[in-house]
């Protein structure tokens, strides 16, 4: 039961369920139910298949390729650097709106359960290095400590596919000015969080 408290508040720390009902609001907010689930759904089975396969062959991929821990945390930061410009200088401003056709063709270029919901904001450089570390520590402990990781990788998911889902309601009480204010209030925050990544990176990188 230590190693599961201990992985469970390791995982939820990291991955931050919260984190993410915002920003899956504002990154569908123009979806309807079904896309909504559907993009939640993808995002998280990505995130979940991603964390476990990382968490099993990432250090050795790494250590493999000659890529510190420190440079991994950079390149996820600038990652999620990426996504919040785009949240905070938002493009959508225009006097007319795109048409059915234009809207199914650019889901097609960029499918937002991808990146940046699954990569890097719920399986991020922190949440993949803590799998690594925490399979490494289960590998003192037992088989038995794999199957207890899984459970908290998986629990940890599940609450985030949960509060996306529900947290979508908040739109019903926003209007267009709310839905816009919330935007870069999100996008600011997740800068800040790319940018302390970055600066994690640097510390970890240069040993300071």
């Amino acid at each position: 039961m230590e190693f599961f408290w201990q992985a469970f508040v390791t995982l939820f720390v990291v991955i931050d369920p919260i984190a993410a009902i915002p920003v899956f609001i504002t990154l569908t907010k123009s979806e309807d139910s079904v896309e909504k689930q559907r993009v939640a759904k993808r995002a998280c089975v990505i995130s979940l298949v991603l964390l476990l396969s990382f968490g099993i062959v990432g250090d050795s991929l790494l250590d493999a390729m000659g890529i510190s821990k420190g440079a991994f945390q950079i390149a996820g930061g600038f990652l999620l650097l990426l996504a919040a410009i785009d949240m905070v200088i938002a493009k959508e401003g225009q006097h007319h709106g795109p048409t059915e056709e234009e809207t199914k063709e650019a889901r097609k270029r960029q499918d937002v359960s991808v990146f940046p919901l699954a990569i890097p904001l719920i399986a991020g450089p922190g949440s993949l290095t803590s799998m690594v570390v925490l399979l490494q520590q289960s590998e003192t402990i037992g088989w038995l400590a794999y199957i207890i990781l899984f459970a908290c990788v998986t629990i940890v998911i599940g609450m985030t596919y949960v509060g996306m889902m529900y947290g979508g309601r908040l739109l019903m009480k926003l209007g267009i000015t709310g839905i816009n204010v919330l935007i870069r209030v999100c996008g600011i925050i997740l800068a800040a969080l790319a940018i302390q990544s970055i600066i994690h990176g640097i510390k970890s990188a240069f040993s300071l």
